[in-house]
């Protein structure tokens, strides 16, 4: 009985060392992870300035193509809006009445009729 307590309580400790070990090591991967992120970010930011300068410009820069673009866009639209309209109209109203040969010869094919 006293080998069984001495067991229990041998794998009680091993338990309790085996999960400050586990937390020890999530606590030091941790402190490295923030440490590589730190390290990468400084990288980053530091190309950014290299090639764009600084953000305002660059966002300032992004804006003003952007609504240039949007201009020539709506411009475009302007100008082929009439264009579009036409184009459709005219093919709306160009309604052929003729019966294609095809959808005769299955017509008659249904009904039962010769050639």
């Amino acid at each position: 009985m006293a080998a069984e307590t001495r067991a229990s309580q041998i794998v009680a400790e091993a338990r309790m060392g085996r999960g400050d070990r586990m937390k020890q090591a999530k606590s030091d991967s941790a402190d490295l992870i923030a440490t590589y992120r730190a390290e990468k970010q400084e990288e980053f930011n530091n190309m950014v300035l290299s090639k764009g300068g600084s953000e305002g410009n660059a966002s300032a820069k992004l804006q003003s193509e952007t609504n240039k673009g949007i201009a020539d866009m709506q411009s475009e639209f302007q100008k082929n809006a009439q264009k579009a309209v036409d184009v459709l109209l005219s093919k709306c109203c160009e309604v052929s009445l003729e019966v294609p040969t095809a959808r005769v010869r299955a017509t008659r094919k249904i009904a039962g009729l010769a050639n």
